[in-house]
């Protein structure tokens, strides 16, 4: 059979003096410090990597600078805006400015307050995005205003009393300007839900682009340009809730012909 070779015993040191042998030494102080601060610094890193990932991928979060969206959203409310939702009409959107709608936009942030907002751990204080509510997808026909004074979409009147900007009792109107818009291909049409208070596509029908597009084209937001829709306030913690579509905008039907190229502006100029 196979035999071991024969060991010494542990507790006996070489020179036979009975001693037990050197124990491990323990770690320093400074050796553990070194090696807790490296645990600090990959858990960290990992935190600010996932959290950039959902930043890019998943969602992002705003800050609402303006009260164009009043009630429904108010200054300072932080919104979460979903990156892999398709959005539909009714739906509030962030968006890329898209074509100086901004007058005075808000200060950015600087130093390690713009690192974190990069990396998504502050809401976005980007000073070209907007927020709106959509009115029409690509060939939809919106038009003020019905007998009524409502805002019409495909020929369907919108309930917009859920939503819109009231105070003391008071609703504003939909709109106060005549207009019919048919909606190019690839772009919507959007409007603010404080209508006295939202320079939004009613009031950028009549402007002339520098880029040879039509007049008015910059009324309508490239879907390209948009981020995604909104779908939850976050903070203040009186503010929480989910942002859901308007009923009213599940009864509205598709239109009947494709999405023209050029938007069709009635009357030619008109503003908001």
């Amino acid at each position: 059979m196979i035999r071991d070779a024969p060991r010494s015993d542990p507790e006996v040191s070489g020179d036979g003096t009975g001693q037990r042998g050197r124990r491990a030494r323990r770690p320093s102080f400074a050796h553990r410090l070194a090696r807790g601060a490296l645990e600090v610094l990959i858990i960290f890193v990992g935190a600010l990597l996932i959290s950039s990932a959902l930043r890019t991928w998943v969602g992002q979060m705003f800050i609402i600078p303006s009260g164009s969206m009043e009630n429904t959203l108010k200054i300072n409310d932080r919104v979460v805006v979903s990156k892999f939702t398709q959005f539909k009409r009714g739906d509030i959107v962030v968006f890329i400015d898209p074509g100086n709608w901004l007058e005075t936009p808000p200060e950015a942030r600087t130093g390690y307050k713009k690192l974190l907002e990069d990396i998504g751990l502050l809401p976005s204080t980007a000073t070209n995005h907007l927020i709106k509510r959509v009115i029409g997808l690509p060939g939809d026909d919106v038009k003020c205003c019905d007998v009524r004074g409502r805002i019409t979409v495909n020929g369907v009147a919108l309930n917009e009393s859920s939503y819109l900007y009231s105070k003391n009792g008071v609703q504003v109107a939909p709109a106060t300007v005549p207009f019919e818009v048919v909606v190019p291909a690839g772009r919507i049409f959007v409007m603010g839900d404080h209508r006295n208070a939202s320079g939004d596509s009613r009031c950028h029908l009549a402007d002339i682009s520098n880029n040879g597009q039509p007049q008015g084209m910059n009324a309508f937001v490239p879907i390209s340009d948009v981020v995604g829709p909104a779908v939850a306030i976050v903070a203040p913690l009186d503010r929480i809730r989910l942002l859901t579509q308007p009923s009213t905008f599940k009864n509205i039907p598709n239109p009947t012909r494709p999405p023209p190229a050029e938007p069709t502006i009635i009357p030619k100029g008109v503003g908001c």
